[in-house]
């Protein structure tokens, strides 16, 4: 197999399967590796459903609570930074716990923090909620991204590994949906029946997730290779493809410094390789993983996402009905792009999608800054201002949305991938806070 970045020279990695065919076949779809992706990625709707809920619930909380700008700005905001500690404690969970429980106490989370937001009376009480939903996410996010790219087929492995932005969309358009659905019902009663419904399908997800198998790279981590391959054999697509898998898992897991059964030096030694002893591939591979996280967060994303309403109010609409339902429409073009990144990231390469990615979101966000800073209130510059946020949302969820866990879960080194993914997260999320 070759390797652009070098990163076998060193033994840095033992490297995925190549992602396409060589036959030229359309590839077969594994519909077991289907299945266990897509359960592991409902936790992350739970987690976009709580994100963004709060873009419409703001507008009642104020209302209700008499909170001013600023407190609203922190509790909305805070969430990124709260998740930065479970973000980084999440590949040491992962590697002690495994991806599976990792996942159900990631819902356990979920549940309690939407609990307690339904529920919070006060500032101090929506604050800790917040901070409760945020170990969820942080868990979610991260570990979702590792299990589907350690189970993925090599033929499925971008189709699989989209599944986390995939399901963040789908949860973001269910909450707009539920910012709409509940804005009729009585100011202190609407807002917190947005959050109640987020209470029940976390328990729902548990369960599902305790169906599904172990990653078969944590199994050999802890030396049950014989349980490693019989999921690989499930989730590849020949049986050849399995035994090569394990070999290449088996390898990694060889490679680590400390013996076995030791999480807590495994995981001591990963963020030693990664942050103060890189080698020259790692520390490439580190730049890109960081970069990519970076600047997808840096791209403005979240001021859409957290503060469309108060954007389309600024563009000239009065009603709250009209601009709940426009953040639905913005709802609707991120899950219906993001269905094109996931259709065709193994066809046209991760790289051409993060590029086009790049400039229409660029052109897009200047569009947009241009409209509202210089076009004068009026039905024009209202239809400029939304077609300009879903540009954007459409340019972004082609490419810097889906994608980014996606190239980075795959140009991490194995041993490396959960510590990796953790710090490429929270780089992302610390970008998001700001």
């Amino acid at each position: 197999m070759a390797h652009a970045d070098g990163t076998a020279d060193d033994g840095a990695t033992a490297p995925l399967l190549a992602s396409s065919t060589k036959s030229g076949k359309p590839p077969r779809r594994n519909m077991y590796a289907f299945a266990c992706a897509t359960l592991a990625s409902m936790t992350t709707i739970l987690m976009g459903y709580n994100l963004a809920l709060m873009s419409g619930a703001q507008l009642f909380i104020r209302e209700d609570l008499g909170l001013s700008d600023a407190q609203i700005e922190v509790l909305a905001g805070s969430i990124n930074v709260f998740m930065l500690m479970s973000i980084l404690a999440a590949g040491w969970a992962a590697d002690l716990l495994g991806r599976r429980g990792t996942l159900v106490l990631a819902n356990v989370f979920l549940m309690a923090g939407a609990l307690a937001m339904s529920l919070g009376a006060s500032y101090p009480a929506l604050m800790a909620a917040r901070c409760i939903t945020s170990v969820g996410s942080g868990f979610s996010i991260v570990v979702t991204s590792v299990y589907n790219a350690e189970i993925s087929p090599a033929s499925m492995r971008g189709f699989l590994s989209s599944f986390l932005d995939m399901f963040v969309s789908l949860g973001l358009l269910l909450s707009y949906v539920s910012n709409y659905a509940f804005a009729g019902l009585p100011v202190h009663l609407g807002w917190r029946t947005m959050y109640a419904v987020g209470v029940l399908p976390p328990v729902l997800l548990a369960v599902g997730v305790l169906a599904m198998p172990e990653s078969p790279r944590w199994l050999a981590m802890r030396g049950r290779h014989a349980d490693a391959r019989a999921v690989l054999v499930r989730t590849s697509d020949t049986p050849a493809e399995a035994d090569l898998r394990l070999e290449e898992i088996k390898q990694a897991v060889k490679e680590e410094p400390q013996p076995q059964g030791s999480s807590d030096s495994d995981g001591g030694n990963a963020w030693k390789e990664l942050l103060v002893r890189p080698s020259a591939s790692v520390r490439r591979i580190l730049v890109c993983v960081v970069g990519v996280h970076f600047f997808q967060q840096a791209s403005g994303i979240d001021a859409i996402v957290l503060y469309s309403p108060l954007v389309f109010r600024k563009a000239g609409m009065s009603s709250n009905k009209a601009i709940l339902g426009a953040t639905i429409g913005v709802g609707v073009v991120k899950m219906c792009f993001v269905l094109v990144a996931t259709l065709f990231s193994d066809r046209l390469g991760r790289r051409p999608l993060l590029l086009a990615s790049t400039a229409g979101v660029a052109a897009s966000m200047a569009s947009l800054g241009v409209t509202l800073c210089i076009g004068v209130a009026s039905a024009a510059s209202m239809a400029a201002s939304v077609l300009s946020v879903l540009a954007f949302m459409a340019a972004f969820s082609i490419g810097f949305g889906p994608l980014a866990g996606t190239y980075s879960a795959e140009i991490m080194p194995l041993r490396l991938r959960a510590q990796g993914a953790s710090l490429g997260m929270a780089v992302n999320r610390l970008t998001c806070a700001l």
